[in-house]
């Protein structure tokens, strides 16, 4: 739903300068979500201005100020907060201040910049957009793919890699705001969504002879499931394989191979759901959480009444759920792992019911 927004321009009659009213759309904000609530959780500034989230070109030049030179953007700003740059940049660490994709991150900046090209036509904001562009190019794997933040190895968590190829999979299909997009530019980012196509079929995770879905980080050599932080291990993950499906579905004409992909991690969603558990949020007196407070922890109980649900983890190998502490101690039940992980990870979730659901509508039953 567009919200209007007037922007301002000028046409020159007759000598005169005549100020004209244009509607400016708004533009999804949804994807700097989780950026957004890594900054509430961690930082130190707790009260400041924001822009108005219908401010588009407001948005757009404080994105412009937090680009890097590589064209990318340091992670978990609050892109919508009325800041000194320089100061927001100064109190972090070296390596926060780095380019990264990690917690849903660049890919954003680069959409809205385009968005914004695309409707008022000033060059910094298409230069800007070009700009990631050209940091996606340069931070891909020969083999193709694209690492996140913490380990040297392709990385679907965090949206790493569907996020970019998300962006890609626009520019292929000729999205409008993109249309600014020069041939050699193009032919550059379509030669890299075959290489990260690829990458995600070489990816998917047989197990007993069968394929089944994905890890949340694979190695950009040989493509066999990684380890990423200590309590992120080599896996069968339901939350990012739902997202890699997610995206597979949304290809015209897919291959045969897509289509297996697709077939394949579809089965194994089916036959990878937990039933007579119930994973639910519950309310508890309000305690300190990092620089915040929540008010709400999670359980995992008996219920038979329960709709299916799904762990984060399935073992590599026999396919079975699991948690684990911290350390990357494995670990039985939700109750065993820390407050802290309890409720800042997701560890159980109900993610393929929207795959499921796609597919149902894709094969017409």
């Amino acid at each position: 739903m567009f919200k209007p927004l007037l922007f301002l321009s000028v046409i020159i009659i007759t000598g005169c300068a005549v100020k004209q009213e244009k509607p400016l759309p708004y533009i999804d904000l949804s994807k700097f979500e989780d950026g957004i609530h890594h900054w509430n959780l961690y930082s130190e500034i707790r009260t400041h201005e924001r822009y108005d989230s219908t401010d588009v070109i407001g948005i757009a030049d404080n994105l412009l100020r937090y680009q890097n030179k590589d064209g990318g953007w340091p992670k978990n700003i609050d892109w919508l907060a009325k800041l000194d740059r320089d100061s927001v940049i100064n109190a972090l660490s070296e390596h926060y201040r780095e380019s990264t994709y990690d917690n849903r991150n660049t890919f954003p900046q680069i959409e809205y910049l385009a968005s914004v090209y695309h409707y008022t036509g000033i060059d910094k904001y298409r230069a800007g957009a070009e700009k990631g562009l050209d940091f996606i190019l340069n931070t891909q794997y020969p083999k193709g793919g694209w690492r996140g933040w913490d380990a040297d190895a392709i990385t679907f968590n965090d949206d790493v890699m569907t996020g970019i190829m998300n962006l890609l999979l626009d520019v292929k299909e000729d999205r409008d705001i993109y249309s600014w997009i020069g041939n050699d530019l193009r032919d550059s980012l379509l030669e890299a969504y075959d290489k990260g196509l690829k990458v995600i079929l070489n990816c998917q995770i047989e197990l007993n002879g069968t394929k089944t879905a994905w890890c949340q980080q694979h190695d950009p050599v040989t493509y066999k499931p990684v380890q990423g932080r200590s309590y992120e291990l080599p896996s069968i993950t339901a939350r990012e394989s739902s997202d890699i499906v997610l995206f597979l579905m949304r290809i015209s004409n897919p291959d045969q191979a897509t289509k297996n992909a697709i077939e394949s991690a579809v089965k194994w969603f089916k036959k990878a759901k937990i039933t007579g558990y119930r994973y639910a949020t519950i309310r508890i007196p309000e305690r300190p959480y990092h620089e915040t407070t929540v008010d709400f922890d999670r359980e995992f109980v008996p219920d038979k009444n329960a709709k299916p649900v799904w762990a984060r983890y399935y073992d590599l190998k026999n396919g079975n759920p699991f948690l684990c502490l911290r350390d990357g101690t494995v670990v039985d039940s939700l109750s065993e792992i820390s407050f802290d992980r309890r409720i800042g990870y997701d560890w159980y979730g109900f993610w393929p019911e929207e795959v499921l659901a796609a597919y149902k509508k894709r094969a017409g039953h």
